[in-house]
Protein backbone atom coordinates (compact mmCIF):
# COMPACT_ATOMS: atom_id res chain seq x y z
CA UNK A 1 0.00 0.00 0.00
CA UNK A 2 0.97 3.71 -0.38
CA UNK A 3 3.16 5.73 2.19
CA UNK A 4 2.49 9.24 3.03
CA UNK A 5 6.18 9.33 2.35
CA UNK A 6 5.74 8.42 -1.20
CA UNK A 7 3.19 11.52 -1.69
CA UNK A 8 4.57 14.40 -0.20
CA UNK A 9 5.76 15.56 -3.72
CA UNK A 10 1.60 14.98 -4.32
CA UNK A 11 0.44 16.66 -1.57
CA UNK A 12 2.68 19.75 -2.10
CA UNK A 13 1.38 20.00 -5.67
CA UNK A 14 -2.26 19.93 -4.34
CA UNK A 15 -1.37 22.75 -1.88
CA UNK A 16 -0.63 25.23 -4.30
CA UNK A 17 -3.21 24.02 -6.76
CA UNK A 18 -5.93 25.02 -3.88
CA UNK A 19 -4.18 28.16 -3.47
CA UNK A 20 -3.85 29.16 -6.89
CA UNK A 21 -7.65 28.53 -7.56
CA UNK A 22 -8.97 31.03 -4.86
CA UNK A 23 -6.02 33.91 -5.55
CA UNK A 24 -3.14 35.48 -7.16
CA UNK A 25 -1.54 36.16 -3.96
CA UNK A 26 1.65 35.15 -4.34
CA UNK A 27 2.58 35.55 -0.88
CA UNK A 28 -0.06 33.67 0.29
CA UNK A 29 0.58 31.08 -2.14
CA UNK A 30 4.17 30.77 0.08
CA UNK A 31 2.11 31.27 3.04
CA UNK A 32 0.30 28.06 2.09
CA UNK A 33 3.34 26.38 0.60
CA UNK A 34 5.20 27.24 4.46
CA UNK A 35 2.63 25.85 6.42
CA UNK A 36 2.12 22.83 4.70
CA UNK A 37 5.85 21.54 4.86
CA UNK A 38 5.60 22.65 8.21
CA UNK A 39 2.67 20.02 8.76
CA UNK A 40 4.39 17.79 6.84
CA UNK A 41 7.28 17.18 8.81
CA UNK A 42 5.17 16.61 11.93
CA UNK A 43 3.40 13.83 10.71
CA UNK A 44 3.55 10.49 11.34
CA UNK A 45 4.25 8.84 7.92
CA UNK A 46 2.69 5.31 8.87
CA UNK A 47 -0.48 6.70 8.20
CA UNK A 48 -2.47 5.77 4.65
CA UNK A 49 -2.37 9.08 2.59
CA UNK A 50 -5.94 10.09 2.73
CA UNK A 51 -5.79 10.13 6.53
CA UNK A 52 -2.62 13.00 5.75
CA UNK A 53 -5.23 14.09 2.68
CA UNK A 54 -7.67 14.96 5.22
CA UNK A 55 -5.47 17.09 7.74
CA UNK A 56 -3.69 18.85 5.11
CA UNK A 57 -6.48 19.38 2.90
CA UNK A 58 -8.28 21.19 6.32
CA UNK A 59 -5.24 23.42 6.48
CA UNK A 60 -4.95 24.62 3.21
CA UNK A 61 -8.59 25.58 3.18
CA UNK A 62 -7.78 27.20 6.29
CA UNK A 63 -5.16 29.05 4.45
CA UNK A 64 -7.22 29.79 1.58
CA UNK A 65 -10.33 31.09 3.44
CA UNK A 66 -12.59 28.96 1.24
CA UNK A 67 -14.02 25.83 2.43
CA UNK A 68 -14.11 24.74 -1.17
CA UNK A 69 -11.43 25.97 -3.07
CA UNK A 70 -12.47 23.10 -5.79
CA UNK A 71 -16.07 24.07 -6.19
CA UNK A 72 -15.87 25.56 -9.75
CA UNK A 73 -13.86 22.23 -10.85
CA UNK A 74 -16.52 20.35 -9.62
CA UNK A 75 -19.42 22.12 -11.39
CA UNK A 76 -17.47 22.10 -14.29
CA UNK A 77 -16.92 18.65 -14.26
CA UNK A 78 -20.42 17.77 -13.50
CA UNK A 79 -21.58 19.96 -16.06
CA UNK A 80 -19.05 18.02 -18.84
CA UNK A 81 -20.58 14.44 -17.40
CA UNK A 82 -24.08 15.65 -18.11
CA UNK A 83 -23.33 16.66 -21.26
CA UNK A 84 -22.33 12.85 -22.34
CA UNK A 85 -24.41 11.14 -19.77
CA UNK A 86 -27.73 11.11 -23.09
CA UNK A 87 -25.07 9.43 -25.87
CA UNK A 88 -23.51 6.84 -23.46
CA UNK A 89 -27.02 5.81 -21.95
CA UNK A 90 -27.89 5.57 -25.31
CA UNK A 91 -24.41 3.52 -25.78
CA UNK A 92 -25.60 1.46 -22.82
CA UNK A 93 -28.99 0.46 -24.29
CA UNK A 94 -27.20 -0.57 -27.14
CA UNK A 95 -24.79 -2.86 -25.79
CA UNK A 96 -24.82 -6.75 -25.30
CA UNK A 97 -24.11 -6.55 -21.60
CA UNK A 98 -25.11 -3.30 -20.30
CA UNK A 99 -24.38 -4.18 -16.63
CA UNK A 100 -20.50 -5.07 -17.94
CA UNK A 101 -20.95 -1.61 -20.27
CA UNK A 102 -22.05 0.21 -17.15
CA UNK A 103 -19.33 -1.16 -15.19
CA UNK A 104 -16.71 0.24 -17.85
CA UNK A 105 -18.33 3.72 -17.63
CA UNK A 106 -18.32 4.03 -13.73
CA UNK A 107 -14.55 3.19 -13.85
CA UNK A 108 -13.76 5.64 -16.58
CA UNK A 109 -15.21 8.16 -14.42
CA UNK A 110 -12.69 7.93 -12.06
CA UNK A 111 -10.23 9.66 -13.88
CA UNK A 112 -11.90 12.90 -12.89
CA UNK A 113 -9.86 13.12 -9.81
CA UNK A 114 -7.68 15.94 -8.75
CA UNK A 115 -6.01 14.14 -6.34
CA UNK A 116 -3.72 12.44 -8.49
CA UNK A 117 -3.81 14.74 -11.49
CA UNK A 118 -3.48 18.75 -11.07
CA UNK A 119 -4.82 19.47 -14.36
CA UNK A 120 -7.14 17.54 -16.44
CA UNK A 121 -8.85 18.28 -19.87
CA UNK A 122 -12.26 17.39 -21.15
CA UNK A 123 -10.72 15.52 -24.17
CA UNK A 124 -9.02 13.23 -21.60
CA UNK A 125 -12.39 12.04 -19.96
CA UNK A 126 -13.64 11.20 -23.42
CA UNK A 127 -10.45 9.43 -24.56
CA UNK A 128 -10.97 7.99 -21.08
CA UNK A 129 -14.29 6.65 -22.18
CA UNK A 130 -13.48 4.93 -25.64
CA UNK A 131 -10.37 3.35 -23.99
CA UNK A 132 -12.30 2.19 -20.96
CA UNK A 133 -15.11 0.15 -23.48
CA UNK A 134 -12.56 -1.80 -25.06
CA UNK A 135 -9.52 -2.14 -22.50
CA UNK A 136 -8.99 -5.78 -20.21
CA UNK A 137 -11.11 -6.51 -17.46
CA UNK A 138 -12.18 -9.61 -15.43
CA UNK A 139 -15.55 -10.63 -17.02
CA UNK A 140 -15.74 -13.05 -13.93
CA UNK A 141 -15.10 -9.54 -11.33
CA UNK A 142 -18.35 -8.75 -13.53
CA UNK A 143 -20.27 -11.76 -12.67
CA UNK A 144 -19.28 -11.73 -9.14
CA UNK A 145 -21.04 -8.24 -9.46
CA UNK A 146 -23.87 -9.10 -11.06
CA UNK A 147 -24.44 -12.00 -8.69
CA UNK A 148 -23.69 -10.25 -5.13
CA UNK A 149 -26.16 -7.70 -6.04
CA UNK A 150 -28.64 -9.89 -6.93
CA UNK A 151 -28.52 -11.81 -3.91
CA UNK A 152 -28.06 -8.40 -1.90
CA UNK A 153 -31.17 -7.08 0.08
CA UNK A 154 -29.22 -3.59 0.67
CA UNK A 155 -26.44 -1.95 -1.38
CA UNK A 156 -23.98 0.75 0.27
CA UNK A 157 -22.58 2.57 -3.20
CA UNK A 158 -19.54 4.52 -1.69
CA UNK A 159 -19.02 7.93 -4.76
CA UNK A 160 -15.86 9.65 -4.93
CA UNK A 161 -15.34 12.51 -7.37
CA UNK A 162 -17.54 15.06 -8.77
CA UNK A 163 -18.43 14.63 -12.20
CA UNK A 164 -17.59 11.01 -11.68
CA UNK A 165 -21.15 10.84 -9.92
CA UNK A 166 -22.78 10.58 -13.38
CA UNK A 167 -21.33 7.90 -14.47
CA UNK A 168 -22.05 6.10 -11.05
CA UNK A 169 -25.52 6.72 -11.97
CA UNK A 170 -24.97 5.07 -15.31
CA UNK A 171 -24.18 1.67 -13.24
CA UNK A 172 -26.80 2.28 -10.51
CA UNK A 173 -29.25 2.29 -13.47
CA UNK A 174 -28.31 -1.15 -13.89
CA UNK A 175 -28.43 -2.50 -10.40
CA UNK A 176 -31.08 -2.83 -8.51
CA UNK A 177 -31.66 0.40 -7.34
CA UNK A 178 -34.31 0.00 -4.80
CA UNK A 179 -31.68 -1.50 -3.24
CA UNK A 180 -29.03 0.85 -3.39
CA UNK A 181 -27.81 3.73 -1.51
CA UNK A 182 -25.21 6.28 -2.49
CA UNK A 183 -22.79 8.16 0.05
CA UNK A 184 -21.09 11.58 -0.96
CA UNK A 185 -18.23 12.95 1.51
CA UNK A 186 -19.87 15.34 4.15
CA UNK A 187 -17.99 18.07 3.38
CA UNK A 188 -15.58 19.34 0.97
CA UNK A 189 -12.12 18.12 0.34
CA UNK A 190 -10.64 18.24 -3.19
CA UNK A 191 -13.02 17.53 -6.19
CA UNK A 192 -14.82 14.75 -4.14
CA UNK A 193 -18.45 14.66 -4.16
CA UNK A 194 -20.43 16.11 -1.67
CA UNK A 195 -24.45 16.37 -1.18
CA UNK A 196 -24.87 19.89 -3.19
CA UNK A 197 -22.96 17.51 -6.68
CA UNK A 198 -25.53 14.65 -6.35
CA UNK A 199 -28.78 17.09 -6.31
CA UNK A 200 -26.63 18.75 -9.33
CA UNK A 201 -26.85 15.57 -11.13
CA UNK A 202 -29.74 14.03 -10.37
CA UNK A 203 -28.51 11.13 -8.31
CA UNK A 204 -31.26 12.27 -5.33
CA UNK A 205 -33.78 11.63 -7.74
CA UNK A 206 -32.61 8.09 -8.34
CA UNK A 207 -31.74 6.69 -5.21
CA UNK A 208 -31.24 7.77 -1.41
CA UNK A 209 -28.34 9.67 -0.76
CA UNK A 210 -26.68 10.09 2.75
CA UNK A 211 -23.33 11.72 3.35
CA UNK A 212 -20.69 9.90 5.59
CA UNK A 213 -20.06 12.48 8.05
CA UNK A 214 -16.23 13.05 7.08
CA UNK A 215 -13.78 15.40 5.15
CA UNK A 216 -11.24 12.76 4.35
CA UNK A 217 -10.41 11.64 0.63
CA UNK A 218 -11.45 8.10 1.29
CA UNK A 219 -13.73 6.06 3.69
CA UNK A 220 -12.04 6.39 7.17
CA UNK A 221 -14.53 5.05 9.41
CA UNK A 222 -13.20 6.08 12.35
CA UNK A 223 -14.02 9.67 11.50
CA UNK A 224 -17.16 9.23 9.57
CA UNK A 225 -20.76 9.59 11.49
CA UNK A 226 -22.35 6.80 13.73
CA UNK A 227 -25.36 7.16 11.16
CA UNK A 228 -22.72 5.92 8.22
CA UNK A 229 -21.17 3.60 10.13
CA UNK A 230 -24.24 1.94 11.32
CA UNK A 231 -25.55 1.95 7.39
CA UNK A 232 -22.18 0.27 6.58
CA UNK A 233 -21.98 -2.48 8.95
CA UNK A 234 -25.89 -3.58 7.97
CA UNK A 235 -25.07 -3.22 4.33
CA UNK A 236 -25.03 -6.77 2.37
CA UNK A 237 -22.68 -5.03 -0.14
CA UNK A 238 -20.74 -2.06 -0.19
CA UNK A 239 -19.27 -0.86 -3.80
CA UNK A 240 -16.67 1.42 -3.37
CA UNK A 241 -14.82 3.66 -5.98
CA UNK A 242 -11.63 4.91 -6.24
CA UNK A 243 -8.44 5.02 -4.95
CA UNK A 244 -9.23 6.49 -1.77
CA UNK A 245 -11.98 4.22 -0.61
CA UNK A 246 -9.71 1.16 -1.25
CA UNK A 247 -6.50 2.24 0.47
CA UNK A 248 -8.79 2.98 3.43
CA UNK A 249 -10.99 0.20 3.16
CA UNK A 250 -9.15 -2.81 1.65
CA UNK A 251 -8.74 -4.25 5.10
CA UNK A 252 -11.87 -3.64 6.59
CA UNK A 253 -13.73 -6.74 7.47
CA UNK A 254 -16.59 -5.79 5.47
CA UNK A 255 -17.83 -8.11 1.59
CA UNK A 256 -16.66 -4.71 -0.67
CA UNK A 257 -16.63 -4.51 -4.45
CA UNK A 258 -13.48 -1.85 -5.43
CA UNK A 259 -14.27 -0.03 -8.46
CA UNK A 260 -11.63 2.03 -9.30
CA UNK A 261 -9.10 3.15 -11.93
CA UNK A 262 -5.39 2.70 -10.79
CA UNK A 263 -3.13 5.70 -11.19
CA UNK A 264 -0.45 5.00 -9.20
CA UNK A 265 2.19 2.05 -9.02
CA UNK A 266 2.09 1.39 -5.69
CA UNK A 267 -1.45 0.76 -6.04
CA UNK A 268 -0.85 -1.15 -8.95
CA UNK A 269 1.85 -3.21 -6.72
CA UNK A 270 -0.45 -3.69 -4.17
CA UNK A 271 -3.32 -5.17 -6.19
CA UNK A 272 -0.96 -6.67 -9.19
CA UNK A 273 -2.23 -5.14 -12.40
CA UNK A 274 -0.83 -2.28 -14.65
CA UNK A 275 -0.99 1.21 -14.02
CA UNK A 276 -4.33 2.58 -15.88
CA UNK A 277 -5.83 -0.84 -15.44
CA UNK A 278 -9.66 -1.36 -14.66
CA UNK A 279 -10.53 -2.85 -11.69
CA UNK A 280 -13.44 -4.65 -10.58
CA UNK A 281 -11.82 -6.01 -6.89
CA UNK A 282 -13.69 -8.53 -4.39
CA UNK A 283 -12.55 -7.73 -0.91
CA UNK A 284 -12.59 -10.27 1.27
Amino acid sequence: MRTFLECVPCFVRQALDSARLVTDDETLHEQVLREVLREVGEMDFHNSPPVMGQHMHRLIRRLVADNDPYRNIKDRFNRLALALYPELKKRLEGSRDPLETAVRLAIAGNIIDFGSSHDLADSRVEETIEGSLVAPLSKSAVEDLRESAGRATSILYLGDNAGEIVFDRLLIEQLPRQKVTYVVRGSPVINDATMSDALATGMTDLVEVIDNGSDAPGTILETCSMAFRRRFQAADLVIAKGQGNYETLSEADKRIRFLLKVKCPVIARDIGCDVDSLVVLRRP
